[in-house]
């Protein structure tokens, strides 16, 4: 009988793979030694390096010692050289830690030019950079393995865009002061853009008149603020001024270099009415139709044929809606930068900020303080994307008690910094809404005639305000506070300019 014995098993018969070569973390010691010899040879090197170039960014930790070394003798006006140096270490006895001192005269032999220095410090940086990446990397990883319960797969990802956000910020090694000539140009380009428009317009305008004589229009970067009591029409206000702005051009050129009208780009974020009901909201505005109608299906022919032409024009506006619930200051930004790369930008709506989450794995002591980060973080985002950023926001029920229910700034609901924060504060206020809810009744010592005349006044006070609002500007940076009279229209949703002495509202 054949023998099928098993041969002796042998671990080296296996054939193994040891995985990808082991990589040491991008580095350059040699342009390192470089900079710290141009710096000890000759200090304005420093100059050109300091403003982004920190002890914390060299990869050899004796480079980022002699670097912090020449740091702070420079900055108290003292040399920085291999002699001071030798001194500086020999004081608190690490310099033979460091190479002694023939590794500081080494390295100030390591003569380049002043030029050179600032090139050397970008490649420093940018070697960090990586560095940082590569960590950052592996903590993705590793933090995708874990299965933390507290934090999601979508709280990840924006927690690690927002380390990710953080880290190109610090990559920034071009920032530093702006001439005041170059500043005078950009802002005599503003002028200019204001005074051939010749309406005193020289940001985004809202599609209001007396709105823009108030504000001169929406201006890039800032932060404007829109708050006021439920029921009152902020929501309203904003898919107003969101549809104003989407049906308007700006002077642009195309693929051919040839000047065109280029449709302007909205971004909306609603957090509190999912992206289909906001649209309805707009079309029944825009078609001036009963949205009630529209929800209920109770259209004549003729209305619904109005609505779906309605519908057709405004789907060639560029006007974006994000409803996503719980949305973070580093879902938003990563949202707005895509948007802007892909369709362009000119304005972001955020409906509303108490609605929005603070970051990631945050830990904020209160919701105050929260609330304070989301609105500063807003206004970064007014200034990264260069456009304007209105927020609606809630107030206190304190304006409630008070006779006068106007609302003012001490009345911003969790306020903390918002106040601080906003460049524009606007509250919108409508006396009909509360005087149709103080319709007097008939006392036990009124008389018929006494309890008529009751309602005669409160009917009067009504008929006053009635299709009215106050939009009240109480903050503005850059210009005068003041309020303006609106028309608003309940059944359509719809805010217009109020009608001159010779001419009626656009929705009549």
């Amino acid at each position: 009988m054949e023998d099928h014995a098993i041969p002796p098993f042998d671990v080296s018969d296996i054939p193994f793979d040891d995985g990808p070569e082991l990589r040491s973390p991008p580095h350059n010691y040699e342009v390192e030694q470089a900079l710290l010899g141009a710096v000890l040879s000759n200090n304005k090197a420093f100059e050109r390096i300091s403003d982004f170039l920190l002890p914390v960014h060299f990869a050899d930790p004796a480079h980022a010692e002699i670097y912090h070394a020449c740091k702070t003798l420079i900055e108290r006006g003292q040399l920085a050289n291999a002699t001071t140096l030798k001194n500086f270490f020999a004081s608190n006895g690490n310099l033979e830690d460091l190479g002694g001192t023939s590794y500081l005269a080494e390295l100030q032999s390591n003569v380049v030019t002043i030029i050179n220095a600032s090139e050397y410090g970008k490649i420093i940086h940018d070697l960090y950079i990586r560095r940082e990446l590569i960590d950052l990397g592996e903590e993705v990883v590793n933090n995708a393995h874990t299965h933390e319960l507290e934090l999601s797969a979508t709280q990840q990802i924006e927690g690690a865009e927002q380390k990710l956000y953080r880290l190109a910020e610090e990559g920034q090694t071009e920032g530093g002061f702006t001439s005041f000539a170059d500043a005078l140009a950009v802002s005599m380009n503003y002028i200019d853009v204001a005074m051939k428009q010749g309406d005193g317009i020289s940001g985004v305008s809202s599609g209001l008149r007396d709105v823009d004589k108030l504000l001169g229009g929406f201006h890039h970067s800032d932060l404007i603020i829109l708050a006021a009591r439920p029921s009152m029409g902020k929501t309203a206000f904003v898919t107003n001024i969101a549809f104003n702005i989407a049906q308007s051009t700006k002077p642009g050129h195309n693929a051919e270099g040839d000047e065109v009208d280029i449709p302007m780009s909205v971004a909306f974020f609603s957090l509190e009415m999912s992206a289909d009901q906001l649209a309805s909201r707009i079309l029944s505005s825009a078609a001036e139709t009963p949205s009630h109608l529209m929800r209920k299906g109770e259209l004549t022919e003729d209305q619904f044929e109005h609505v779906f032409q309605v519908s057709r024009a405004l789907s060639n506006y560029k006007l974006f809606i994000d409803d996503t619930p719980n949305l973070t200051i580093p879902g938003l930004r990563n949202r707005v930068r895509r948007l802007k790369r892909q369709h362009g930008l000119d304005i972001i709506i955020v409906d509303y900020l108490q609605l929005m989450s603070g970051a990631p794995g945050g830990k904020s002591d209160s919701r105050v303080q929260e609330v304070s980060e989301i609105s500063r973080g807003l206004k970064g985002i007014a200034k990264e994307m260069n456009v304007p950023v209105i927020a609606l926001s809630q107030l206190s029920r304190q304006t409630e008690q008070r006779e006068d229910k106007r609302p003012q700034l001490s009345d911003l609901r969790e306020s903390g910094s918002i106040e601080q924060d906003a460049d524009v504060v606007i509250f919108l206020y409508r006396d009909e809404y509360y005087i149709a809810r103080e319709k007097p009744g008939q006392g036990a010592d009124d008389s018929t005639d006494k309890f008529h005349e009751k309602l005669a006044n409160h009917e009067a006070r009504l008929d006053a305000a009635r299709n009215k609002a106050e939009m009240i500007v109480g903050k503005q940076r850059h210009g005068p506070i003041g309020s303006v009279e609106l028309h608003f229209n309940g059944e359509f949703t719809k805010f217009s300019d109020l009608a001159e002495e010779d001419q009626l509202p656009e929705s009549y």
